[in-house]
């Protein structure tokens, strides 16, 4: 299958790509806008770069329900965010939102896998 750059990761991504992650596709970004469109009060978070992880984006609904995705670089969520019209925020400045956390702690016995929610963890 041909990568299709919807979405401008790799324009936007920069000459660097982290060495152990794989790249984000767009599926990652359709699976945040999926995320976003299923439920309300959802704000994004991006996470930076590490040495081993691409960019990331942190998708938090209102009742603190999440999901994680690679989005290659912040240009890229934040044209996602403006198309539909959500907040973003920097992780590194604002922190993750209680009701996150709140939301994990509920779901501790049910073992969520936070990546895909619904989905159990064997």
């Amino acid at each position: 299958m041909r990568f299709r750059d919807r979405f401008g990761i790799r324009k936007n991504r920069g000459p660097r790509v982290t060495r152990f992650d794989r790249e984000a596709t767009d599926a990652d970004i359709e699976a945040l806008i999926a995320f976003a469109r299923d439920r309300r009060g959802v704000e994004f978070f991006v996470e930076p770069e590490t040495f081993a992880t691409d960019t990331t984006a942190v998708a938090v609904a209102d009742d603190g329900e999440w999901t994680r995705r690679r989005v290659g670089s912040p240009t890229v969520i934040a044209k996602v965010a403006r198309n539909l019209g959500l907040p973003i925020y920097d992780v590194n400045l604002v922190g993750y939102p209680p009701r996150m956390r709140a939301w994990n702690e509920r779901n501790r016995d049910r073992r969520i896998d936070p990546g895909s929610p619904g989905a159990a963890v064997r």
